[in-house]
């Protein structure tokens, strides 16, 4: 487990700022730009870190993928006038009707709302996703913190844990207990900051895929391991990270990942949980769990139990995903063991899903494979 400096311990439990304190970086940026064009009588500029994996550095003893400091400056010129006013309507918008009103927006509404910004809308969603993420990484703060909603789910959750949530209106405390769901399981929401813990379970299994989280629910099996189940449904989204993180720090508990194996669970889900990615490195501290390990599956487990006969062959899109990591990712890059279990993939030239564990009987994975594996307690950095 990665050892977190004072400094990390002291921002991990809390997100860096109130509303108050991201209006206030706005307005210093408004007014940077007012003193760029009256006082100082020059064309105004903003600046943002650049959001990319060669602008990241990984140090194990943080845990997480840190930016670098290169940056980019976005100046007011002839060919940069309507992303430069659409940037600072973007930022007004912000402050003048989430901050400050404490309301809440999706991307995709933001995007239609600029249809009334008159030459300065946005022609294509993406363009207003890109400015937010620009704007964002340019505050030093996270999307939810400005008042904006992921349009995805954040994850579901089941086991013994109780969530103390509270009313948005009333602020009148509300216990979930996600033990007591029968069949279901409970969703986490777009904001996790304020939401508060009791939990007796050992440890959390963090899972790829619906389909498995469900047989995982309907036999009760977190009451067997004494775990806490949390579903992912892909790439983990930010809400979903952050609150495993959250629930990890808080109750001090192990965390365990079990994804499909192939390149894309190992390098896009899994790492992305672990230490986070590129394009969110400036936000990376808060959204990732340095905490956890692999658990699988992982390319030895086709041969220990069995799967040949239950594996499908590398796509050319997962050959190119393994060598560019093996090349270029710095979190691969560091870690032995995963350059071993990713060369061993591209050697056997197969991939392998949660479910192949079906070959043995729909029950498999939860009778013995998972009992198995926590029993060696031998997991992937």
């Amino acid at each position: 487990m990665a050892k977190k400096s004072k400094k990390d311990q002291a921002g991990e439990t809390a997100l860096v700022t109130s509303r108050e304190g991201v209006s206030a970086r706005i307005l210093d940026v408004s007014r940077g730009v007012y003193a760029d064009i009256v006082k100082k009588m020059r064309k105004p500029s903003l600046r943002f870190p650049i959001r990319a994996l060669t602008n990241v550095k990984y140090d194990p003893k943080t845990g997480y993928f840190e930016i670098r400091g290169k940056m980019a400056t976005r100046t007011l010129s002839y060919n940069t006038v309507k992303t430069f006013a659409q940037s600072m309507r973007l930022l007004a918008t912000t402050k003048k009707d989430l901050l400050d009103k404490n309301d809440i927006a999706g991307k995709r509404e933001i995007y239609y709302n600029s249809k009334s910004w008159g030459e300065c809308r946005f022609d294509e969603q993406p363009e207003s996703d890109t400015l937010l993420d620009d704007m964002e990484a340019m505050l030093a703060v996270n999307r939810e913190q400005l008042g904006y909603i992921p349009e995805e789910r954040g994850g579901d959750v089941t086991g013994p844990l109780t969530v103390i949530d509270q009313n948005p209106a009333t602020g009148e405390e509300i216990r979930i207990n996600c033990a007591k769901l029968g069949t279901g399981a409970w969703s986490i929401p777009a904001r996790v900051e304020h939401l508060k813990f009791e939990c007796q379970a050992k440890f959390i299994l963090v899972i790829e895929t619906s389909s498995l989280f469900q047989r995982l629910v309907h036999h009760r099996y977190y009451e067997t391991a004494k775990c806490v189940l949390i579903s992912m449904s892909g790439v983990p989204t930010r809400a979903c990270r952050r609150f495993i993180r959250r629930l990890a720090d808080d109750r001090k508990l192990p965390v365990l990942v079990f994804t499909d194996g192939d390149p894309y669970g190992y390098c896009n889900i899994y790492r992305t949980l672990k230490v986070g990615s590129g394009q969110a490195a400036h936000i990376n501290k808060f959204f990732c769990v340095p905490q956890a390990h692999y658990l699988g599956v992982t390319p030895q487990d086709i041969k220990d139990y069995n799967l040949e006969d239950a594996t499908h062959p590398l796509e050319e899109v997962d050959i190119k995903r393994a060598k560019d990591a093996l090349k270029n990712d710095p979190f691969i890059r560091h870690h032995k063991e995963w350059q071993d279990a990713l060369n061993q993939m591209l050697t056997m030239g197969v991939r392998v899903e949660q479910q192949a564990f079906a070959k043995h009987g729909l029950n498999f994975v939860l009778e013995n494979y998972l009992p198995d594996k926590l029993k060696k307690g031998k997991f992937l950095p």
